[in-house]
């Protein structure tokens, strides 16, 4: 039970070691390196929210439900990655309802799968040398949140990706070679973050340009495999 400990948290760190001084984890912090550097195997972070699970359009069909009364933004018009913003944008007590949509129990769990994305994520696990991670960020508003990511990745992909699974509020602490994900702009305590940044396209960035560091996924239709190929090289 230790050494799961010990790994596990290893894990969340991203680290290629471990930080805890036990000389009996060498080999634990060997295994989890990452070697594609050496030409050998490929990390792969995947994002959840908006990448894997539709959360635009769960937020949406929840926000109307609940307030139907009151104004909304179409898909085809979102801008900016924070809902909330966009929805203070219309009137300022917008922001507290919007909050409170993905504040409620069952929000996460119940978001339902974008198109081609699990079965994508199963393929890219069965691959020779490719190590694939679910890497999402909780809310801050925690009762329901966590619990919830965790049992929408059993339900979808399987009780055995439940190892794949890394929440942190700060993925450029992660290490991997290549994060696709919908956030156009990923900042956090480490400035050069060691994985590429790949743009998964969603309605709230699908206008804007790509910066130089990324490459742009327009959606799982698109050629994922080729984007994995080219990092191998």
């Amino acid at each position: 039970m230790l050494l799961c400990a010990i790994a596990t948290r290893a894990r969340l760190l991203g680290r290629g070691k471990t930080l805890l001084p036990y000389p009996h984890c060498k080999g634990i912090a060997v295994n989890m390196s990452s070697s594609c550097a050496a030409g050998k195997r490929l990390r792969v972070l995947v994002d959840m929210d908006g990448v894997l699970a539709d959360f635009e359009g769960g937020f949406l069909k929840e926000y109307r439900a609940r307030y139907p009364d009151e104004p909304f933004v179409p898909l085809g018009d979102r801008r900016g990655f924070w809902v909330s913003t966009q929805y203070e944008q219309l009137r300022k007590d917008l922001f507290e309802k919007a909050v409170s949509i993905w504040e409620s129990k069952g929000f996460f769990m119940d978001l339902e799968p974008l198109p081609g994305g699990v079965e994508a994520v199963k393929e890219m696990a069965r691959m020779v040398d490719t190590d694939v991670f679910i890497c999402t960020s909780p809310i801050k508003h925690y009762k329901h949140c966590p619990y919830e990511k965790y049992a929408w990745v059993e339900k979808h992909l399987g009780p055995d990706f439940l190892d794949q699974v890394i929440l942190t509020r700060d993925k450029t602490l992660i290490a991997g070679d290549l994060l696709i994900d919908d956030k156009p702009d990923i900042r956090g305590v480490e400035p050069r973050p060691a994985w590429e940044h790949v743009l998964f396209t969603a309605c709230h960035n699908k206008h804007l340009s790509v910066a130089p560091s990324q490459r742009r996924l327009l959606s799982w239709s698109d050629d994922w495999r080729a984007v994995l190929d080219s990092k191998r090289q």
